[in-house]
């Protein structure tokens, strides 16, 4: 999955350094709900284990062949959310180099193409943390609509502290 700036592919182990550069960044992780990484081991086990499923890619910017950001899908079970059995949960993040670029966006519809067109799912659900507006902002922008509700996800990094707003965006 393409677009002119980036492609969507499996992570390697071999993105392991990259991943530490850009996750060892105490801004970016929590406001996915994540604590920073701790060391280039932490972030090889993380590509190993979380990163390593048939639904989780790499963002990479073409123009350096990089990882710069990670995005994916949660089916039922695994969501944050309590979807429906044929909905997913998407997510992501990007390196804050890249912020305010477009990058997460072009990634999103990219996503979003491939989880009803390939896949069929009904519905995309997404969440953000209420004090990272511009997460919220990109999913508007790909044509996510603010459900209302707000969660407590416990289990992410201050998920416990922080709400999250719920999204939702229906198949065409």
């Amino acid at each position: 999955m393409e677009t002119e700036r980036i492609l969507l592919r499996p992570w390697r182990e071999s993105d392991a350094e990259t991943l530490f550069k850009y996750a060892s960044d105490p801004e970016v992780g929590p406001r996915a709900g994540w604590p920073p990484h701790k060391s280039v081991e932490e972030s090889l086990e993380i590509i190993r284990t979380l990163f390593s499923g048939d639904h989780m890619w790499a963002i990479e910017l073409k123009e350096t062949g990089e990882a710069i950001g990670c995005i994916g899908y949660f089916v039922h079970g695994e969501s944050n959310i309590n979807i429906g059995e044929n909905d997913a949960e998407t997510g992501y993040w990007i390196a804050r180099p890249y912020w305010n670029q477009g990058i997460c966006t072009e990634a999103l519809k990219v996503l979003i193409d491939f989880c009803f067109n390939e896949k069929g799912f009904d519905n995309l659900w997404s969440d953000y943390f209420v004090n990272n507006p511009a997460s919220g902002r990109v999913m508007e922008k790909c044509g996510f609509r603010d459900t209302g509700e707000i969660n407590w996800c416990s289990h992410l990094y201050h998920g416990e502290d922080t709400p999250v707003k719920v999204m939702k965006l229906e198949r065409p």
